[in-house]
């Protein structure tokens, strides 16, 4: 359910408005709550992530998951992607410090939007891309594959940028014909950490208006973006981030699974 309003005035909602909680997602691992902002005229919803709910995690152990929910956005919103919701990190929430995001979908889940399945072999959709084979319980095979939309490949393009160390399926989400990207907290890591279900677009060339907005982005993180990045994720992680936008655009196509790490995150919805 994306509001009409317009993303500026979105913004100053979400950073200054007064949240009113209505209750917790319960199938979030750490404390995710869904709030209302009334604020000039406009009832706005919103999922509010307080850093205080967040549990420790080894492989994350600098500055916070919503502060990378943050700095996704600000990383998105400079590239040109429109599919992460407006973000905001503020330090006044009712459980204090956290990121507060746009709501997008409806209100109650919808368990499949059909942008990743699984089938069996002679039964997968000609437009659908395989990602990973594997058996049911009976032992036969199957196979998981996602659709070839260009939105979709947007999105995989963003989290090869991000180093999104966790693209579920759930964490797509379509609302009125418009997919959205959501669950930034494990991105921008300095390390290889990529993990996603969006494998399918691997190898292919970028396009000419990719390598431009790629362009554009690391002229971006080496300016006021990367001043605004550092406070809320490490010097050496702007670094990487920089690498990385600089390693795609010399190897001129998405990236292949890795051989020496897992590539998939779990579970894959």
């Amino acid at each position: 359910m994306p509001t009409a309003i317009d993303a500026e005035r979105l913004q100053r909602l979400l950073n200054d408005g007064p949240l009113e909680v209505e209750g917790r997602l319960v199938e979030a691992s750490n404390l995710v709550l869904r709030v209302w902002i009334d604020a000039d005229d406009e009832r706005v919803c919103a999922v509010y992530k307080p850093i205080r709910g967040e549990r420790p995690l080894w492989d994350f152990p600098e500055g916070s998951l919503a502060g990378r929910e943050y700095a996704a956005y600000l990383v998105a919103t400079a590239g040109g992607w429109d599919c992460v919701p407006v973000t905001a990190l503020r330090v006044d929430g009712p459980f204090g410090a956290g990121s507060v995001q746009q709501w997008v979908g409806p209100l109650e889940p919808v368990t499949d939007n059909g942008l990743l399945r699984i089938d069996p072999i002679a039964a997968v959709p000609d437009n659908y891309l395989p990602v990973l084979g594997v058996r049911d319980d009976d032992d036969r095979p199957l196979v998981v594959s996602h659709g070839a939309q260009e939105q979709l490949r947007e999105v995989a393009l963003l989290d090869v940028v991000l180093n999104n160390a966790d693209r579920k399926g759930s964490a797509l989400i379509v609302d009125e014909g418009h997919l959205y990207a959501v669950d930034h907290g494990l991105t921008l890591h300095a390390e290889e950490k990529l993990r996603t279900v969006l494998w399918g677009f691997a190898g292919e060339q970028l396009r000419d208006a990719e390598c431009a907005r790629l362009t554009e982005l690391a002229d971006a993180v080496s300016g006021t973006l990367g001043e605004k990045l550092r406070h809320v994720i490490q010097d050496d992680e702007v670094a990487a981030l920089e690498e990385r936008i600089e390693d795609l655009l010399d190897a001129g196509r998405m990236p292949a699974p890795p051989d020496d790490r897992h590539p998939l995150p779990w579970p894959l919805w």
